[in-house]
């Protein structure tokens, strides 16, 4: 039994060690070389050795440390990619951080929203905070496709304030491929957005 333990551990640590400094794993990652609870021990041994990091339940990373700034936090993009593969659901930036994603806002929230098709949840990392909210099979059809993206982050700052420049921001940012899916998907959003949609997707007449 104790050959096993020490065999699950050093597996689960060459695997860890394999993907780098910088990777977000969950106990899943692992599930091909021990039994659920060698592999929990595992973790808690290598956590108490301080070779990982455990960010929540049932979440850890391989920190990467910088010179001068010590130890660095993970991307919320990697975390957010972990919980997704992790629970087997879709997810969907929404609000402040959509905007931000697309270079419409400055602000960087501490708390990150996503509409998921999975459960509603709370996932604390730190002073972070990422806030998973259950919607409606409509509202995630675009999940995952710039247009979802574009979506939400018009939501956030609302027709009032969605002007010229707001236009010519989105249409310098997405390509041809990106806004061949907006029309594609403009069936799934309010009328208002869709009349952005369509003058995003315009292209300008060259004398």
């Amino acid at each position: 039994m104790k050959k096993t333990l020490h065999s699950t551990d050093s597996q689960v640590l060459k695997r860890i060690r394999g993907h780098g400094k910088g990777w977000v794993f969950t106990p899943n990652h692992f599930i091909d070389l021990g039994s659920r609870d060698a592999v929990a021990s595992a973790l808690k041994r290598h956590k108490q050795a301080g070779h990982i990091r455990q960010l929540a339940h049932g979440l850890y990373d391989y920190p990467k440390t910088d010179p001068k700034l010590g130890l660095l936090e993970p991307s919320m993009d990697d975390i957010v990619s972990v919980l997704a593969g992790r629970d087997v659901v879709r997810l969907q930036p929404t609000g402040a951080y959509a905007a931000n994603l697309l270079g419409l806002s400055t602000q960087v929230p501490m708390k990150i929203s996503y509409l998921t098709d999975g459960l509603s949840k709370t996932v604390s990392i730190g002073k972070r905070q990422i806030i998973l909210k259950r919607t409606t099979p409509r509202n995630m059809a675009m999940a995952g496709r710039v247009s979802g993206l574009v979506n939400q982050a018009l939501k956030y700052l609302g027709k009032d304030q969605v002007d010229q420049s707001i236009i010519t921001r989105l249409k310098d940012r997405l390509d041809n491929s990106a806004r061949v899916q907006l029309l594609k998907d403009i069936k799934y959003v309010p009328a208002w957005i869709a009349k952005v949609f369509q003058q995003i997707t315009q292209v300008q007449d060259t004398v």
